[in-house]
């Protein structure tokens, strides 16, 4: 009798552990990545061809998150190097987002052209974006279109826009 008592004891213990972890387990809600993303631009902060990285600070989707990149363009030995920074915020959910950045690009220019500027110079100038962005909730295509106005001392370039293809990961 002893032995089937501490059996049935045994048994029952072992059910309700199992049971105890499975509660705890199964209301665990999983974590939220956050949103990173690599896209080539044209246009936009960059002012160029540029490819960039993006990436939200928080595990969330959208919020606070910055970006940088690198852009060079080169025709007729006039040459053009670009390197966009900037802070941006994303409005929305579920993929569609809105969104507000600014920032600074550090344009390098050679060769007899003058781009914004005089030729053969270094300058940094502002950027802002006011992009519509489809970014996908997991990972896939990443699609961005919209305003990037552009501004230094000297002008103010409001209609400067661009188009971005990339992947969200």
């Amino acid at each position: 009798m002893k032995k089937l008592t501490l059996a049935f004891t045994l048994v029952l213990a072992l059910t309700s552990a199992t049971k105890l972890f499975a509660q705890t387990s199964s209301t665990t809600a999983p974590a939220t990545s956050r949103a990173q993303n690599i896209f080539i631009e044209l246009g936009g902060q960059g002012l160029t061809f540029t490819a960039n990285y993006d990436s939200r600070f928080f595990n969330k989707r959208d919020g606070l998150g910055g970006r940088a990149g690198i852009g060079y363009f080169s025709i007729d030995g006039d040459k053009v190097t670009t390197v966009p920074l900037s802070l941006n915020y994303l409005l929305g959910k579920e993929g569609k987002y809105f969104e507000l950045g600014l920032g600074a690009t550090y344009i390098s220019t050679s060769g007899d052209a003058e781009v914004l500027f005089n030729k053969n110079e270094s300058n940094v100038i502002g950027t802002m974006s006011f992009f519509y962005r489809v970014q996908p909730e997991d990972s896939g295509f990443a699609f961005r279109i919209g305003l990037s106005p552009v501004f230094s001392r000297d002008f103010f370039l409001p209609y400067y826009g661009g188009l971005s293809l990339g992947y969200t990961f």
